[in-house]
């Protein structure tokens, strides 16, 4: 749902917390040092696309209230179909000039905040305002983009689809591979096989050698993004 449609104002901040971690999907869990999503931590993800959708999953289908700001394409009716609550999900889809008092608003009620600032690298000052809220509030900033100093660092290093024979046929899942890094205990590189999504259109982890051997030239042509 739109920010302030059928809901005034933001939820208030949840006031006991019960672990220091917010749940993430099964098949991330191996990305991330303590299984999950370390309250009061900035996380990073290099760009927008399902695997910073399947993050606030995990959170939003355990209960969590989520806000999604600066990201007018988020398909909400997809997430929607791999768990996401939409009736708890907050949507700002253009927060404009304003946007870092938009953004503590949403961690002043929410436990987790998906934001891409505008083009602009966010200051060090906004940053550190930012993060000052984020640890009050015990929430998880998740930063499509660059964020200097992030705890956790994830992007698609490897990805192709399945379901393309010579020329023709339909796309119908993409494996990738997705490598986590960051600060602490993140500071050891981890890397996976995700199917982002899979022919069901869920998240699950994969291993190359499962797609079907029809498709293997796809495997071949897997392509190095992000960086």
């Amino acid at each position: 749902m739109a920010a302030g449609q059928s809901r005034p104002g933001l939820p208030e901040a949840p006031e006991a917390i019960g672990t220091g971690t917010l749940p993430v999907l099964p098949a991330l869990r191996e990305l991330l040092p303590r299984g999950g999503l370390t309250r009061g931590s900035v996380v990073t993800v290099a760009e927008f696309g399902l695997l910073a959708l399947a993050l606030v999953v995990g959170a939003s289908a355990d209960g969590a209230w989520c806000g999604i700001a600066g990201v007018p394409e988020a398909g909400v009716l997809a997430a929607a179909g791999l768990g996401l609550d939409a009736e708890r999900t907050l949507l700002v889809p253009d927060p404009g000039r304003a946007w870092p008092q938009v953004v503590a608003s949403l961690l002043d009620g929410c436990e987790l905040v998906l934001l891409r600032p505008p083009s602009e690298a966010p200051g060090a000052q906004v940053r550190q305002r930012l993060e000052a809220t984020l640890r009050r509030g015990r929430g998880v900033l998740l930063v499509v983009g660059d964020w200097p100093g992030a705890q956790v660092r994830l992007r698609v290093l490897t990805q192709g689809w399945t379901g393309l024979g010579d020329g023709h046929g339909r796309l119908r899942a993409c494996c990738a591979q997705v490598m986590a890094d960051g600060r602490g205990q993140a500071a050891v590189a981890r890397t996976c096989w995700l199917w982002l999504p899979a022919e069901d259109g869920r998240v699950t982890a994969a291993d190359p050698a499962d797609i079907p051997v029809p498709d293997l030239p796809v495997v071949r042509r897997l392509q190095v993004v992000g960086g």
